[in-house]
């Protein structure tokens, strides 16, 4: 896609959620505990600062000033393990939602005879799905992910993950609970992102636990069904923000130029960009009002963004404009994608 006039520094794609949505069903205010219920997946990413549910945590804080996001993930983890401990771990904590993120261990260890049998697997999917329901609470069901992050179906574990991926797809639809479908996300993504079929290092850093980027992937899905993202548009989001630059009068083509040059290094020095586009006016209707230059930077979420702008490059890069800027115009927008 070329964009020649508006500029853009952030995208993020957010979720094709499946099945019902959270919209008409909730909707988070300052009195919301949401729990993020699952395995090692789920515990680094409360852990570590760049972790999904601490994004989400960071993203929904920001804007509901007293909503709670607590993570209870546990390495290792499968259905059953979640079924023992529902009652202490989320149940008794009362809360509004929780975010169910589980099933990789379940395939993954049937590789020395630990996995979850398939019966157990819907079974024990239902049963946490009913308790949590019994004690007054809205339920977001995840698939699995991927054990490997090869697109042609060579992964070792592909077809049984996809298995019990359906599994907790039917659980969903026959109990009417929300569902992302992050298998499918995941794949869509890997085979746009993944040319060179890798096993490992485009969302995850050693073909199951996610990276930097797959924490942020993750993130976006998250939180976009939280806040009753919708569950028809399989065209994805796009979160846009859009800045545009009239220069001063004056102003040499030469400090133009060192201008254009240090945006574009952003993008190497800024690892939550992911794609970057530069252009000049070219409109013949005259309404441009003086702006004439247009930056494209591509980030997968607000956190992305959030983190972004007070990076130092960024900062570095601000300093750089003082004196030379007569005016900005920024605007951020939800938009689909184009694929």
């Amino acid at each position: 896609m070329r964009l020649d006039f508006v500029l853009i520094f952030c995208m993020t794609v957010f979720a094709n959620v499946q099945a019902t949505s959270l919209m008409g069903q909730m909707s988070l205010d300052e009195n919301d505990r949401i729990i993020f219920l699952g395995d090692s997946i789920t515990a680094a990413g409360d852990r570590r600062e760049t972790g999904y549910v601490q994004l989400v945590r960071n993203s929904l804080t920001k804007s509901i000033p007293g909503i709670e996001v607590i993570g209870a993930g546990i390495s290792g983890h499968k259905v059953p393990n979640l079924i023992a401990r529902l009652q202490k771990d989320v149940i008794d904590k009362k809360p509004t939602a929780v975010v169910v993120y589980i099933g990789i261990n379940d395939v993954w260890h049937s590789e020395n005879g630990k996995g979850t049998s398939k019966d157990d697997f819907k079974n024990g999917l239902m049963e946490i799905v009913n308790d949590i329901r019994k004690a007054d609470s809205k339920v977001l069901l995840c698939t699995a992910s991927v054990i490997g992050e090869k697109t042609n179906g060579s992964n070792p574990l592909d077809a049984m993950l996809e298995e019990y991926c359906e599994i907790s797809r039917s659980v969903a639809a026959e109990m009417n609970v929300p569902v992302i479908d992050l298998r499918r996300e995941f794949m869509e993504y890997l085979k746009k992102n993944n040319p060179e079929n890798n096993r490992k290092n485009i969302l995850t850093s050693d073909g199951v636990h996610l990276n930097q980027r797959g924490d942020r992937f993750v993130a976006g899905l998250m939180e976009s069904a939280l806040r009753g993202g919708s569950a028809t548009d399989d065209s994805g989001k796009l979160l846009r923000h859009v800045v545009l630059f009239k220069f001063k009068d004056g102003l040499p083509e030469a400090e133009i130029a060192t201008i254009v040059e240090a945006f574009g290094k952003l993008k190497s020095q800024i690892s939550e960009i992911v794609d970057y586009e530069f252009g000049t006016d070219i409109s013949t209707e005259n309404l441009s009002q003086g702006f004439t230059h247009c930056f494209v930077v591509t980030f997968e979420n607000e956190a992305g963004r959030d983190k972004y702008l007070p990076h130092q490059a960024h900062q570095d890069f601000v300093k750089l404009l003082k004196d030379k800027i007569d005016k900005v115009l920024v605007v951020d927008f939800w938009a689909n994608s184009v694929n």
